[in-house]
């Protein structure tokens, strides 16, 4: 049986070129291999305010339906582009190796020593990695501004009040991911792709975070109360028996992971197409967890040497 289209002619979306999403309209479709009736619909746009020349035929997955958060995905990245594009043209010329520009404190905080001269062969190893490295694109995760404060505020009260969020929390990751899904997963019953992309970011964002808390997400005063909050984890009985990161972290956590999944991205050898749909899903799940911000990020901070009992 031949697969149904996912959208039909003159059907409004909107439409990826390159890191923008534009208004569209659906010219015409077809199968892109006219003498398989099984092989991919492909479809010829045409974008809002510009000339027929830029009409194209695009494949499936760079049209989005034309929905309230997919236009607000679609504001935010042409914002963010904008953003980008203004910074670098007021930006002096970087160095050629400079550091990495993440904003990170947590480096900063735990980094002190000062790296061995190695051999010119590790060196120019080196160079080479980085030479790789910053000919990368760049990825871009949307950070609405309320949870970029929050990040703030968040940094202020580890690093310089010395306190730290009250765990387990509430609304622990698993829960959040959890919420996000059973509100996303309606919108794309009608793509089994959609779908599975939906359930591979769920996945993923929680492997990530079980994997990152330790080595990058936490600040030095929080560790205390991390090797704490293992071992509880690890005990046969209690509260937290048997449970991971997931399931005692929260919103304050998992925003930091937000800030970091650029670089993360970048070390990865994922293809552009699947770096592209990461990029804007996670921005997705940045925008909702924006609007539900009151509901899941904790006021609740506690002096850091308190929990080291």
């Amino acid at each position: 049986m031949a697969p149904a289209s996912m959208y039909n002619k003159e059907e409004k979306v909107l439409c990826f070129h390159h890191d923008i999403l534009y208004d569209a309209k659906i010219l015409d479709l077809r199968h892109k291999d006219s003498s398989d009736r099984k092989s991919p619909f492909e479809y010829l746009v045409h974008y809002k305010g510009w000339k027929n020349t830029w009409d194209d035929w695009v494949l499936e997955d760079r049209l989005r339906k034309a929905t309230e958060d997919n236009r607000e995905l679609a504001t935010s990245l042409r914002r963010e582009a904008e953003s980008a594009l203004r910074a670098k043209s007021s930006k002096p010329l970087a160095k050629k190796r400079g550091t990495s520009d993440r904003s990170s404190a947590r480096d900063s905080e735990d980094r002190g020593s000062v790296p061995g001269r190695g051999t010119k062969r590790a060196r120019d190893h080196d160079i080479e990695k980085e030479d790789t490295f910053q000919t990368r694109p760049s990825i871009r995760i949307i950070m609405p501004d309320n949870l970029k404060s929050l990040l703030v505020d968040d940094w202020e009260q580890v690093t310089k009040n010395q306190c730290v969020v009250a765990l387990p929390s509430k609304y622990p990751v698993r829960t959040i991911l959890q919420d996000w899904y059973d509100e996303e997963q309606p919108k794309r019953s009608a793509s089994a792709a959609d779908e599975d992309v939906l359930d591979e970011v769920v996945a993923g964002m929680q492997e990530y975070f079980d994997k990152c808390l330790d080595k990058i997400l936490l600040y030095r005063y929080e560790r205390p109360q991390y090797r704490n909050l293992r071992k509880k984890c690890e005990a046969a009985t209690g509260e937290l028996a048997n449970k991971g990161p997931i399931d005692v972290y929260g919103a304050e956590h998992l925003i930091r992971l937000f800030s970091t999944m650029p670089e993360l991205m970048a070390q990865t050898n994922m293809d552009l197409q699947s770096t592209n749909r990461l990029r804007e899903e996670i921005s997705k799940l940045a925008m909702w967890l924006s609007r539900h911000s009151e509901k899941y990020f904790s006021t609740n901070y506690v002096p850091a040497e308190s929990t080291h009992k």
